[in-house]
Formats: structure tokens, C-alpha cells, sequence
């Protein structure tokens, strides 16, 4: 009879974190999202496991400069509502990233991590800048 080896599943103690730097000047904010959220769950890792944070801590730097394709800037929305009756609001995505380039950003990469308690904590390693950071370029770079 041939015996299998157990699949070895790995605690979230036991990875080993990098730190990698993104600029976002000119990405399209989909595909730097896509990949960003790929690599804070750790799926780039040959140790992935889905039920544990396998994940690297991210930092990108020129949140404001981030584009997006098509009519996008204008038609997309951001909803919020406050919990009061009628208390909705729209912004359309210009406003956004002339108000708050690291929450279009931070919206983006949130959206496509679980939205459960591992995703809560997989968010927390998400840094995000507007303008250039010289602190940062010791970083490894991350190419999106």
C-alpha cells in the first residue's frame, strides 16, 4: 500500500513577513489592487494556507497619482450612508482622489481580501501614502 504524506499546514507564528514598496504613479488601480491583495494573504508563497495570515506587509507611495481605464473617473461611485433615513451620499471617483487618494486605493484592495476577521487582520498590514516617502526606499520593490 503507498502511504501519502500529510499535507503540512503552517501556523501564522511560523511565516517569515517581508516588506515590499509599491508606487502606484500610472498603475491602474485594478490590477496594482489584484496584486497587492495577493500578496498581503501570502497566496505568492508555495506556503499558502487559506484559514491562516500567510502575507507580507505592503507600503505604497503616491496614492494620488493612480489611474483607472475608460469612462471610470467619471462614472464610478463611492456610496457611503451615515444610518440616518436618507442619509446617503455619492462621490464620484474625481472627488475621491482629490480628497482621499488613500481611501480609493485602501477601498480597492479591501474588496478583494475575505471580509471576515482574517481579512480584518490581513488589512492591517496595508500602508498607504500620497507623494514620494524617501523613508521607504530601503524597501524591496514590488513590480505591478
Amino acid at each position: 500500500m503507498n502511504k501519502q504524506k500529510a499535507t503540512k499546514f503552517i501556523s501564522s507564528k511560523e511565516v517569515k513577513r517581508e516588506w515590499y514598496l509599491v508606487d502606484a504613479e500610472n498603475k491602474v488601480l485594478g490590477r496594482l489592487a489584484t496584486k497587492v491583495a495577493n500578496y498581503l494573504r501570502g497566496k505568492h508563497k508555495a506556503i499558502f494556507t487559506p484559514n491562516a495570515d500567510c502575507g507580507d506587509h505592503i507600503v505604497i507611495v503616491n496614492a494620488e497619482k493612480v489611474r483607472v481605464t475608460g469612462r471610470k473617473e467619471k462614472d464610478k461611485l463611492y456610496f457611503t450612508h451615515s444610518g440616518h433615513p436618507q442619509g446617503d451620499k455619492l462621490k464620484s471617483f474625481e472627488k475621491m482622489i482629490a480628497e482621499k487618494p488613500e481611501k480609493v486605493v485602501q477601498l480597492a484592495i479591501a474588496g478583494m481580501i475575505p471580509h471576515n476577521r482574517l481579512g480584518a487582520k490581513v488589512i492591517k498590514k496595508l500602508q498607504i501614502f500620497t507623494g514620494e516617502r524617501p523613508e521607504f526606499s530601503k524597501l524591496k520593490k514590488l513590480e505591478v
